[in-house]
């Protein structure tokens, strides 16, 4: 099992944007074989950073999903949003196995 974090900066005057970018992808994750475990948005403390967690089986599930999402309609879509929105200023994505016990 691997899970992605992800850490956005985000433009703090378009989170309303983000937050309807965050939405799009949960259930696209999940579409892919993925958990998803949520966005995290500002809410005290920096007004321009965003978590967001997602696990799949393994880091072979997770690149064949990244393959996927290029050509998927829905994924491409969501591409684009953020694109024409530029409610994302970066990000940065680091891979972790969680310890349950």
């Amino acid at each position: 099992m691997i899970t992605c974090y992800l850490r956005y900066v985000i433009d703090p005057y378009k989170l309303k944007e983000f937050e309807h970018y965050s939405k799009l992808w949960i259930p696209l994750v999940n579409k892919f074989g993925g958990q998803h475990h949520g966005y995290f948005l500002p809410s005290e403390g920096a007004s321009d950073i965003a978590l967001a967690l997602f696990t799949f089986p393994s880091l072979a599930a997770y690149e064949q999903y990244r393959k996927d999402s290029f050509s998927d309609p829905d994924c491409i879509a969501a591409f684009q949003y953020a694109e024409e929105t530029r409610c994302i200023l970066s990000y940065e994505r680091s891979f972790m196995r969680p310890v349950f016990e």
